[in-house]
């Protein structure tokens, strides 16, 4: 097989659609295949297309030792299963690991896919720091994923926090996760559609970059609705770096795209709110590794997770060899 002797098998679960890829350790991609989500078909449905576009990469000559699987949240990192994820309905309870380890026989690691992301951009962006580090998405979601000194940040019970549910206006628009006015009920790409439909748009079916697209041939609400997002993204930011004053944030996302639209407004918020904290000292970047960051950071969360102490705290490492043992 030459170069392709080490191959890492990479899975990227969004809420539109799965790309599956074969990723060498260097971050070279050598192939990759799509399909829809199709959230509604369920979580069996789901799982049979990635076995399914996994045995077309074998059957083109690649060879596989392990899976790396980034996913939407809440999720176990360790034992795969699924919470109720919003953008997934109708998944909870799916086990990402034993569905897949069963359909490939093959070892299999499982990742936020804000953290996924998060570790491929550290790994193989362009800009990278041994100090606080956030990825943010902006897209179907809002996600984030926090690496200090260069160690994934887990929270309790290795819980990935969910700082795209921050809540910034209390009268603001119900989301999913019960609360009201959150920051992905509010800046997402979602939410930029909901908020043009609210005004009477003519064009139910409107796409967020339909709506950036519009804006830059001039549409009046377009650019309110592009301005409104650059205050409630920046609103959010500057939560995150008066909370933790990080050395960078890389913005990723389908939102991100269009970032010329409402960056300036974003900074303008972050400037005028974050007073309390050197803020001009955190590098606010555009993620630089491209539409691929959650194939490459699904394979990096093999990698990582292959050196546990790089990436779990020891009682969670412990836990995960207990069950990799069967025992």
């Amino acid at each position: 097989m030459g170069d392709q002797k080490r191959m890492l098998g990479a899975v990227d679960i969004g809420g539109t659609k799965i790309a599956v890829g074969a990723v060498r350790e260097d971050g070279t991609i050598l192939d990759r295949l799509e399909c829809p989500t199709d959230a509604e078909m369920g979580f069996d449905h789901a799982m049979r297309r990635i076995v399914e576009m996994f045995r077309a990469l074998t059957a083109g000559g690649f060879q596989f030792e392990g899976i790396g699987v980034g996913c939407p949240g809440p999720l176990n990192p360790i034992t795969g299963i699924i919470g109720d994820v919003g953008t997934l309905p109708g998944w909870q309870g799916g086990n990402l690991v034993a569905e897949l380890q069963s359909g490939l026989g093959l070892p299999v690691v499982v990742e936020n896919d804000a953290d996924a992301a998060a570790v491929g951009e550290a790994r193989w962006g362009t800009a990278p720091t041994n100090g606080t580090f956030f990825y943010v998405t902006i897209s179907t979601g809002i996600g984030s994923g926090m690496l200090l000194s260069g160690q994934l940040y887990r929270g309790v019970d290795g819980a990935h926090p969910e700082i795209g549910h921050q809540v910034l206006d209390n009268s603001g628009p119900p989301c999913y996760c019960g609360a009201r006015g959150c920051w992905e009920s509010l800046a997402s790409g979602p939410a930029m559609v909901s908020w043009m439909q609210e005004q009477g748009h003519e064009l139910p079916a409107v796409t967020a970059g339909e709506i950036c697209d519009r804006a830059r041939r001039g549409d009046p609400l377009a650019l309110k609705a592009v301005e409104r997002e650059g205050y409630y993204l920046g609103l959010g930011l500057a939560n995150v770096i008066t909370m933790f004053a990080p050395d960078r944030i890389a913005l990723g996302g389908g939102v991100m795209k269009s970032s010329s639209l409402f960056m300036d407004t974003a900074s303008a918020v972050i400037r005028k709110i974050c007073t309390q904290v050197p803020a001009e000292k955190t590098r606010l970047c555009l993620a630089s590794v491209g539409e691929d960051v959650g194939l490459l950071g699904a394979a990096q969360a093999w990698i990582l997770r292959n050196h546990f102490s790089a990436s779990l705290p020891q009682e969670l490492a412990k836990s995960a060899a207990m069950e990799r043992g069967g025992k």
